[in-house]
């Protein structure tokens, strides 16, 4: 069978920058590019894919801002020297055959969802997804793995389960309650994770809890009255787009044979 591995990019190259203590330079830059390079040529070599993708963020506004204007308000910008620095890496995963994709008004997750999604509706294989992003671990309801390459470990649904407190099929309702500060992702006021898996352990949905919302004389009552239209929002905010554009086919995704590419 067939072998997609679907690398969100900048979750890759933003934590190798970010780790290096030294000021932003382009220095600092190049150094991170070289050690993100060096990471996709691990992932391949680890992971042998028939088929791989790098997605990467397009950068300005998306189809979320479009819905929230306060959305990722609070995310500090990419520092304008690594920026400046990514299409260099475009290039050179290119050139070894991975192809990057890169696409205005839609975030790296939406691609990867898109892809991923397709991927294992047609039946075509094994799909791992390389992320530490929470977002793209409702995937895993749908057959795909996430390998974290930063701790060198698998997450399936009895991770998932573990770390969240609800399977992968709730993670996204999970998301929507407890919102996201660092997307600006507002949920539900004074409902963070534990109190969001609480709800879903007892009431199986969003839907469900909202309509026993009215008995519940709580503050975690008043407030998912209070806040019915925020969490409404925050419902359209976590979902993963699966109908991306993405202007390639399987084939543009496969991993070179034919020797006319570097090898990696």
């Amino acid at each position: 069978m067939a072998k997609l591995l679907a690398i969100d990019g900048l979750n890759i190259v933003r934590r190798i920058y970010e780790a290096n203590p030294e000021p932003d330079s382009p220095e600092k830059a190049e150094t991170a590019l070289r050690f993100s390079l060096s990471a996709f040529h691990k992932l391949h070599h680890e992971h042998t894919p028939s088929h791989i993708v790098a997605a990467f963020d397009f950068g300005g506004t998306t189809w979320r801002h479009a819905l929230y204007d306060k959305y990722r308000e609070q995310r500090a910008p990419m520092p304008d020297a690594l920026r400046q620095s990514l299409p260099t890496l475009y290039a050179e995963l290119e050139k070894f055959g991975i192809k990057v994709l890169c696409i205005p008004e839609v975030e790296a997750d939406d691609v990867i969802g898109t892809v991923v999604l397709r991927w294992l509706a047609e039946g075509r294989g094994e799909a791992i997804v390389v992320s530490t992003d929470k977002d793209l671990h409702v995937l895993i309801a749908h057959g795909a793995l996430i390998w974290d390459h930063f701790k060198n470990e698998w997450h399936d649904s009895a991770w998932v389960q573990n770390k969240f407190g609800v399977p992968p099929e709730q993670l996204e309702q999970l998301l929507a309650l407890m919102g996201d500060p660092t997307d600006g992702i507002p949920g539900v006021t004074k409902v963070g994770m534990k109190t969001a898996a609480k709800l879903l352990q007892a009431y199986g949905s969003i839907d469900a809890i909202m309509a026993g919302a009215g008995i519940l004389k709580n503050t975690v009552g008043e407030n998912l009255r209070k806040d019915a239209k925020i969490l409404a929002l925050s419902r359209q905010l976590v979902v993963l787009k699966s109908d991306v554009q993405l202007g390639v086919t399987w084939k543009m995704l496969a991993m070179p044979t034919d020797g006319q590419h570097e090898r990696f």
